[in-house]
């Protein structure tokens, strides 16, 4: 196993491919429930980053420790989170899922998981925009203020690249089932 010093370890998509069919890779997915639920790497463990806590992976000898998220950020996060508590034998699949789809690799599906968390927090931003809009043409222009605490809410998700409003949508029921 590569040791973890100050610098992520990555690791490629064929690398991970390849550990997997030789079953030597304890594989952890750091998304949230309904993201995983969706779709994610046959043999991967869920323990997302909203509830992770490095004491909860349970190591098996012989396996090497690859978390992976959506595209890397996340996965980030819960690396800092196993550095701090003194992990130093793991690794990140480099560009997360995406770049393992992205190489041709299989993942597994469920047709019937909730729309992904993008797509609700579009649903309810735009809901919230049109209704403030509407009530501010027609009832009173204070409710404009909704429009604008939405759209600066978007602003800031972009920016930042955290959005509160995923992170509530994360935890309604519908999202939390696997």
């Amino acid at each position: 196993m590569t040791k973890y010093n100050s610098q992520l370890q990555l690791i490629d998509t064929a690398t991970v491919q390849q550990l997997i069919e030789q079953e030597k890779i304890q594989l952890i997915d750091v998304r949230e429930p309904s993201e995983y639920t969706a779709e994610h790497i046959p043999q991967a463990q869920l323990l997302p980053l909203s509830k992770f806590q490095p004491e909860q992976i349970s190591l098996t000898q012989g396996k090497e420790i690859v978390i992976y998220c959506q595209s890397g950020n996340r996965s980030n996060q819960a690396a800092q989170k196993l550095v701090n508590s003194g992990f130093i034998e793991f690794r990140q699949l480099e560009g997360g899922i995406t770049a393992w789809k992205q190489s041709g690799y299989p993942t597994k599906i469920n047709k019937n998981a909730p729309i992904s968390l993008m797509r609700q927090v579009q649903i309810v931003a735009g809901s919230l925009v049109f209704t403030g809009t509407i009530l501010g043409a027609f009832v009173s222009p204070w409710f404009l203020i909704l429009s604008g605490f939405v759209g600066a809410g978007l602003v800031f998700a972009g920016v930042s690249n955290t959005c509160a409003m995923a992170m509530l949508l994360a935890k309604l029921p519908y999202n939390q089932r696997t």
